[in-house]
């Protein structure tokens, strides 16, 4: 076998070796997902259960906090497993994602100590676990900014999106829950819950750009005019400034509990569409690996060619014959022309890959860059954040400038000025 040809296999085995690493990413997704799921399930609990001061949703905390448990068992294992590999696939900023989460897991405890002895307020469970859970999506980010396959990265970008449009759908829930329970929502609440409104548009828009045919019908199919109907009408008394309990103080109660299983509804119905995802990716990897083994069979199967006619012709030319024929003749034997035909198809593949790759690389370089300038933004003008994002937009169309560029003009403005102080 020459030397091409060992290269071109050793090259599909490592398509093969990566191609598992995603697999292996997959599964690890599968597994955080589920545990993001059960995890806002417990926060959404808590906060009504310290809101209530403890009168309502005990016991169905403590079933969610059973499932968050099995659940963070399962993936912990998962994750042990990687990190046991010899030689991990998995890059070593995906690993030191994976790190710092397992840092934050250990500290679970001491937050599901403090709410159930009414030692932190409903505002800072609520943030303590969006900490942990905002941690565990960046896992997810992070194995979609470090694939190497296009498809299963643009699969991935899709379901990234889709798990934080839903984590911001559960941080309203149990925002609306909080201003429900308690009778009430002050202009920090009513922002907020107006915020993640917003927010979760732009995910789902992204998700949509991004999702498969497939996906996109699971999509359309799952969601339901009813309950988006009644999560809307809850939404417009949220923003009223009026109190929502009466003298007896139960139409509170009635509202929070008619608030949490709308939008828990919700929250089930997008986590089924991030399950067939799941399923969907797993499916994918395994089809590539596949594909990609078939190819290193068919490759392998090329036995060595004794050195064709043609190319012994090459060595005994007559004086007359031109140098043009050596050419042409090495490039018409049987050997070479096999080897081109070869090389040109793995080179056409490779690039055709790298180059859907770098545009969606591209696109999530471009959008961490907006999310920077417009945090600037919104700390420099004091905008909340839909008021940066429409700046920007505005700011960038007045400029004929893309969003991305302008965005990068605003984050070296800032640069330069930090400097001159």
């Amino acid at each position: 076998m020459s030397s091409a040809q060992q290269l071109l296999l050793t090259a599909l085995r490592c398509d093969i070796d990566n191609l598992h690493h995603l697999a292996t990413t997959a599964d690890i997704v599968s597994d955080i997902s589920q545990f993001i799921h059960v995890l806002q399930r417990e926060r959404g609990a808590s906060t009504i259960y310290l809101a209530s001061k403890g009168k309502r949703f005990k016991t169905r905390r403590a079933t969610y906090l059973q499932h968050s448990q099995a659940a963070e068992a399962s993936m912990r294992q998962r994750l042990e497993a990687l990190s046991q590999e010899s030689r991990p696939q998995a890059t070593a900023r995906l690993l030191r994602r994976i790190a710092a989460v397992w840092l934050s897991l250990d500290e679970l405890d001491v937050l599901r100590h403090a709410i159930e002895t009414f030692n932190i307020s409903p505002d800072a469970a609520t943030q303590a676990f969006n900490h942990l859970i905002s941690s565990l999506l960046a896992i997810v980010f992070e194995a979609a900014d470090t694939a190497v396959d296009p498809d299963i990265t643009r699969a991935l970008v899709a379901i990234f999106h889709l798990m934080q449009g839903k984590e911001l759908a559960g941080q309203e829930r149990a925002c609306g829950a909080f201003g429900f329970t308690l009778g009430h929502f002050d202009n920090a609440h009513r922002t907020l819950l107006n915020q993640l409104v917003d927010a979760q548009q732009r995910c789902f828009d992204t998700f949509v750009e991004f999702a498969t045919p497939e996906a996109l019908g699971t999509w359309q199919q799952s969601l339901s005019p009813r309950t988006l109907a009644g999560i809307c009408q809850l939404r417009d008394i949220a923003c009223q400034r009026s109190h929502h309990q009466t003298a007896s103080g139960n139409t509170g109660n009635t509202l929070g509990e008619t608030w949490y299983e709308l939008t828990t509804l919700r929250i089930d119905t997008i986590k089924t569409v991030e399950d067939t995802l799941n399923t969907q990716l797993t499916a994918l990897c395994h089809h590539k690996i596949v594909q990609a083994q078939a190819e290193l069979e068919q490759t392998k199967a090329k036995p060595d060619r004794p050195l064709p006619a043609p190319c012994e012709q090459l060595l005994a030319l007559h004086s007359t014959q031109p140098l043009g024929d050596l050419t042409a003749n090495a490039l018409n034997s049987p050997l070479s022309r096999s080897l081109l035909e070869l090389t040109h198809a793995q080179s056409s593949r490779l690039q055709g890959l790298s180059d859907e790759l770098e545009n969606t690389r591209k696109a999530l370089r471009e959008r961490k860059l907006i999310e920077r300038a417009k945090g600037l933004i919104m700390a420099h003008q004091s905008m909340s954040e839909e008021e940066a994002y429409r700046f920007l937009r505005k700011t960038s169309m007045d400029q004929s400038k893309s969003m991305a560029d302008m965005a990068q003009s605003i984050l070296d403005l800032s640069a330069m000025l930090q400097r001159k102080e």
